[in-house]
């Protein structure tokens, strides 16, 4: 009975307002470094729609990196896991739009839920929509950045805004994704990096290096973030193995 009830909508939706109230009163109560807002300028004044990539450790604050004076609407892609329904509920509890990404039933569902989730995305960000990604989601490793972000780039031809944040008085879970629960108070620094925009003609070894670019620039943002606060600084797992060399070995 107990399980029917945490997992059903009512309760969760219930349970997500109350997490989105306290996220805000913790960004309210903090006081606040902001570096590099001029990356951010450089993405919002054009007015069109563009993509913003993050960490997964930081999404329960990524709302502060978006500028809501700005004319694009945020989003995030979410996915469609059950830890996915309750975030994209806290999502939308903080004025943030959802598009749902693939399935983890089985890989015809998540190919499927996929190719949807890539072409609804695609979409929003023609019509000037802030698509945001956690690029090391769902399940990492962390801090690892998918090539998903930059395949989207690629395709619409919009930039990739890097940004991420620590906080002091906080709790950092033993997770995959090491995530950060905030305590209301103390500091925070919020930094964005310079965009990154992939070339409609970029080949496989190019995307690689800007993949792996984002993924630097991501980290060293990250590592920044969480030096100035006074850390601990969160470390990347180590990267998944590609088919290529799981071969070798």
């Amino acid at each position: 009975m107990l399980r029917s009830l945490t997992s059903s909508a009512a309760f969760q939706q219930v349970i997500s307002w109350i997490l989105a109230k306290y996220m805000q009163f913790c960004a309210a109560t903090k006081s606040w470094d902001r570096r590099g807002v001029e990356h951010l300028d450089v993405c919002t004044q054009t007015g069109e729609g563009l993509i913003s990539a993050m960490w997964h450790s930081r999404l329960s604050l990524s709302f502060l990196g978006w500028d809501r004076k700005a004319s694009q609407r945020p989003a995030m892609l979410i996915s469609r896991s059950r830890e996915g329904d309750f975030i994209a509920r806290f999502a939308q509890n903080i004025g943030v739009d959802v598009v749902r990404g693939s399935s983890q039933n089985s890989s015809k569902t998540k190919q499927k839920g996929g190719m949807t989730a890539f072409r609804d995305m695609q979409r929003a960000i023609e019509n000037n929509v802030c698509m945001g990604l956690t690029v090391d989601g769902p399940r990492g490793p962390r801090q690892r950045a998918s090539m998903g972000v930059i395949q989207l780039a690629k395709i619409t031809g919009k930039p990739i805004m890097i940004f991420s944040l620590s906080v002091t008085h906080k709790k950092i879970f033993n997770s995959w994704d090491r995530f950060i629960l905030p305590f209301p108070f103390g500091k925070g620094v919020l930094i964005w990096k310079a965009p990154l925009f992939v070339p409609a003609d970029a080949g496989d070894d190019q995307m690689e290096a800007l993949r792996l670019e984002l993924e630097n620039r991501l980290n060293a943002a990250s590592r920044e973030a969480d030096e100035a606060v006074g850390g601990p600084v969160i470390e990347p797992a180590e990267p998944r193995r590609s088919r290529k060399t799981a071969k070798k070995t």
